[in-house]
């Protein structure tokens, strides 16, 4: 669930990053992609940090 909604943060901020540096369609789509990936690694380092605190391993 965390990868997935840091996956939707990123895609979000990197569409509005793009729109904001005046991208076309295209931009904002590759933007979106690529916030999206860089967000979703962080949340699966995340998840595995709160996974070895929750669990004790």
């Amino acid at each position: 669930m965390i990868v997935i909604l840091f996956a939707l943060i990123g895609a979000i901020w990197g569409g509005l990053t793009a729109r904001k540096r005046q991208g076309n369609r295209k931009d904002i789509a590759q933007y979106a992609a690529g916030y999206a990936m860089a967000f979703v690694i962080v949340g699966m380092i995340l998840t595995v940090i709160l996974d070895r605190v929750l669990t004790g391993a």
